[in-house]
């Protein structure tokens, strides 16, 4: 195993865009996507913010950061306008971002859920499936099986991988 880049916030979901060229890394702890060139050896170089969602955060618990963060980017997934749909760990929603940071588009949990990973599939490509649970504390999942998954249609289909 390569160590190819250091200092990425709780690193979490990634896509390549459909040319192969850029890998794009949400830092669920940081309130950012990341952008590297992808080599074809696979190679990281150009490092650089793909979309920020909030303030440069700081501290190095989990703790000290959730309180900081506007959007924890976790599971993703490319669609085929370059937008980028997040599971957001802390907002009970996935929203779609923009290069930059915008939020172009957002589908809300129902009550009580939070929003871990999603996924564009289906024939078409159109269906975001959206997995969600209580919360993410790994002591209060194991013991009981309330996670579910969602799927509603979107307009733009997915692109690139995974």
């Amino acid at each position: 195993m390569t160590v190819v880049a250091e200092g990425l916030h709780f690193p979490d979901g990634s896509v390549i865009t459909p040319d192969g060229g850029t890998l794009v890394v949400g830092e669920t702890l940081g309130n950012r996507y990341t952008a590297f060139d992808l080599g074809d050896d696979g190679s990281l170089a150009n490092r650089r913010v793909w979309a920020s969602l909030g303030p440069e955060v700081t501290g190095r618990t989990t703790e000290a950061v959730l309180g900081q963060l506007v959007v924890a980017p976790d599971g993703c997934a490319l669609d085929a306008e370059g937008h980028i749909w997040a599971a957001d760990a802390i907002g009970s929603r996935v929203a779609r971002i923009a290069e930059g940071g915008a939020i172009v588009d957002e589908v809300a949990a129902p009550d009580g859920l939070g929003v871990f990973a999603c996924m564009l599939g289906g024939d078409d490509g159109r269906t975001l499936l959206v997995c969600c649970a209580p919360d993410f504390y790994e002591h209060t999942r194991a013991p009981v099986r309330e996670a579910v998954l969602l799927a509603t249609e979107v307009d733009v289909p997915h692109a690139g991988r995974p």
